[in-house]
């Protein structure tokens, strides 16, 4: 394999390649955390997060909330179930609907969270000025689109998953 002839300054790649292992290092380093003081892995404990925000949420707008597949949801749902941290009961409001709520092992692992059970990284985007998220946004569009292999099915998978 030929490696591209490139015009860009090889330091200013290999930096920029660095703030990728910074970012990619933190957040894998996090995530294990998590699933130490917890037991649980990022996306699960996010789904337990989400159902304490919001007692008797269903399982679409879970899976909206996070940004990934409904199937990924039930999935993730499922497992928190049959581990005991997660009830399925009917919607007080709508009987036909079914609500998630937090159940003994759900409200332990809560507990022992670390930090925000979506990871460091959509915290640290949320702290970014606006203009400077749109920025990053625009670059990192370009980066995808350079990207030889790209597989936009990643977009909705939980990044506790990839790291």
């Amino acid at each position: 394999m030929t490696l591209p002839v490139t015009s860009k300054s090889p330091p200013l790649t290999l930096e920029v390649l660095r703030q990728f292992r910074v970012i990619y290092g933190s957040m894998r380093q996090y995530f294990r955390v998590m699933e130490e003081s917890c037991g649980l892995s990022g996306a699960q404990m996010w789904v337990l997060q989400e159902v304490q925000r919001s007692p008797e949420i269903g399982i679409t707008e879970l899976a909206a909330r996070m940004g990934i597949h409904q199937s990924t949801c039930s999935q993730i749902v499922d497992k928190l179930a049959n581990l005991g941290c997660l009830t399925k009961k009917r919607h007080r409001t709508d009987q036909r609907r079914v609500g998630l709520c937090l159940a003994a092992n759900g409200l332990k692992a809560i507990a022992a969270l670390p930090g925000p059970a979506e990871g460091i990284l959509p915290e640290a985007l949320a702290a970014i000025p606006d203009v400077a998220l749109k920025t990053l946004n625009i670059n990192l569009s370009e980066l995808i689109r350079q990207l030889p292999g790209k597989d936009e099915t990643f977009a909705s998978t939980p990044l506790s998953y990839m790291v």
